[in-house]
């Protein structure tokens, strides 16, 4: 049979969040849509890169740095940017962080 849906009950799961480091797990992906959650320790970073499809990023829980095209945003929980396809962007945890990445490739 195959599944029309999924559903996760908490994407903040202290599980995602790693020691040290990053951990990065695709929780979802098909044709449209990756689903992407990280879990930063503090300090950690993502430095800064491109993407060659649309992005929305949704900060769940924690604080970080972001800068989006050149323009820097101190973040915190439930913060939520949508980024065009080759826009330069980083992330930086102030402290523990998870966060959700939805790579949008049907808009590519």
């Amino acid at each position: 049979m195959t599944h029309l849906y999924n559903y996760l009950p908490d994407l903040t799961d202290p599980a995602s969040l790693p020691a040290k480091g990053i951990l990065s797990q695709t929780i979802y992906d098909d044709n449209h849509t990756r689903a992407v959650l990280f879990g930063f320790a503090p300090g950690e970073e993502l430095s800064e890169h491109t993407a060659s499809m649309p992005a929305i990023m949704h900060i769940l829980q924690g604080e970080a740095r972001i800068t989006v095209g050149g323009d820097t945003y101190q973040a915190g929980a439930n913060a939520w940017v949508h980024m065009a396809a080759n826009l330069p962007h980083s992330v930086h945890a102030k402290t523990p962080l998870i966060m959700l990445l939805l790579m949008l490739k049907s808009a590519k």
